[in-house]
């Protein structure tokens, strides 16, 4: 299982090609597409998709008499550099790329790294050719120590607009705006002049891998969230049984780590537009629906912080989550997390029956605390919603690590939920 999600991670760069991944293996295990501009939707039991951007929504009709619905909630997006639209620029004899840091990116992490290019050009004839460039292409290079004596006392500030621009070359003669089109050109398998526009990130090539003395643990880019990505879809796709009544619904979105509020983002129209859909496809009315969301639970699967053998103090003393000690419960008073006890109590149910160890995190009072799609899905939608994730270390890092061993519990535990 552990080797399946290093190779989900690999395989999903930018958040589009995580969207990507996602379709192509919901289309191989026989989901069929929808598409919201078409004005009627056939449904019939079996397996369905729609991918908006990088957001993908799939769920399972058991039956056609629909009363609730079970969700589970992610979000494909992980912070990263973003390229700026007119990226390329020359200084001091060297090729750069103009980006904008996106989400709350650990900067420092991104310094010295192999990185390559992922994401989608846009050209003259309407298509979205996915480009991934996964050799070393780039680098942002730090100061030496010798240009920079007190940073290992003062610690290490970045200017994002500044300091961040990687390198990817040498000047020569030609531009360097010119060079990075015939290099995306060339990627994408088009004529230069067919370009139009881009939506590019850089990523560390690195693989995933599994480390530690006994493979206790994976290290990864992009763990917040595609191992939430991955336990859901490995969810979904073990929950083709169940309550007949019931529709087991994977919801997968974009723009999380920036707020949550676009077209393709948790707190946007898209979820409860397929929501709606299928329910009055299958004969619902309105009342009928809003009844059949009041019935339903969202667990809002995102990555939550385990306890830093190094700096513990920076945790709450009696909501210590631990590597390999299974999923955690995330709750906040002041609605950061959409948890409430009712829906605590429903996931430990859940988890006492599918036989899963969990643990609980709540923020220290004197700090701030990070949200996830949980409370823009329970207030769009009126639902229930508790947040859950497995432990990890180095959140929002380019380079993350979690254990090895609970990533099968978050799957038997998102199952149970789905198959309810």
């Amino acid at each position: 299982m552990i080797s399946d999600l290093c190779a989900f991670i690999d395989a999903s760069p930018s958040p589009a090609h995580a969207a990507a991944t996602l379709e192509s293996r919901l289309r191989k295990a026989g989901f069929s597409a929808l598409a919201l501009t078409d004005a009627t939707w056939r449904l019939a039991p079996g397996g369905w998709y729609i991918r908006q951007g990088a957001a993908v929504i799939a769920f399972v009709l058991r039956s056609t008499a629909v009363q609730r619905f079970a969700l589970i909630g992610a979000h494909t997006d992980s912070p990263h550099l973003r390229l700026k639209p007119n990226a390329a620029f020359a200084c001091e004899h060297c090729r750069q790329l103009g980006v904008e840091v996106y989400g709350g990116a650990l900067l420092n992490s991104w310094l010295d790294r192999d990185l390559g290019v992922a994401g989608t050009v846009y050209t003259v004839d309407g298509r979205a050719v996915p480009i991934l460039v996964r050799k070393p292409l780039a680098r942002v290079p730090q100061l030496a120590i010798h240009l920079d004596r007190t940073v290992n006392e003062q610690g290490l500030k970045l200017n994002a607009q500044t300091q961040l621009a990687p390198i990817w070359g040498l000047s020569t003669s030609v531009e360097p705006a010119d060079a990075f089109a015939d290099l995306l050109a060339k990627e994408a398998g088009v004529p230069v002049d067919q370009l139009l526009t881009h939506d590019l990130s850089l990523f560390d090539v690195t693989p995933a891998t599994v480390g530690g003395a006994d493979g206790e643990f994976i290290f990864a880019a992009r763990l917040d969230n595609l191992a939430s990505v991955h336990a859901g879809l490995m969810a979904l796709l073990a929950a083709q049984n169940g309550a007949p009544d019931c529709v087991p619904v994977l919801a997968c979105f974009d723009h999380e780590e920036v707020g949550n509020t676009s077209r393709d983002g948790a707190d946007g129209p898209l979820l409860a537009t397929v929501l709606e859909r299928v329910s009055l496809t299958l004969g619902l009315d309105r009342q009928a629906y809003l009844a059949t969301l009041a019935r339903s639970l969202l667990l809002s699967a995102d990555m939550a912080h385990a306890v830093h053998p190094n700096f513990a103090d920076r945790h709450e003393p009696r909501h210590k989550p631990h590597l390999g000690g299974g999923p955690v419960l995330k709750t906040n008073a002041n609605q950061r997390y959409a948890t409430s006890a009712a829906t605590a109590a429903q996931v430990r149910r859940l988890a006492r029956n599918a036989g899963v160890t969990l643990q609980d995190f709540v923020t220290r009072s004197d700090l701030g605390c990070g949200s996830t799609i949980g409370p823009a899905a329970a207030a769009g939608l009126g639902i229930a919603v508790a947040d859950l994730g497995n432990p990890m270390l180095s959140m929002h890092s380019a380079r993350e690590c979690a254990a090895t061993a609970d990533h099968e519990p978050y799957i038997r535990l998102l199952t149970a939920h789905l198959a309810s």
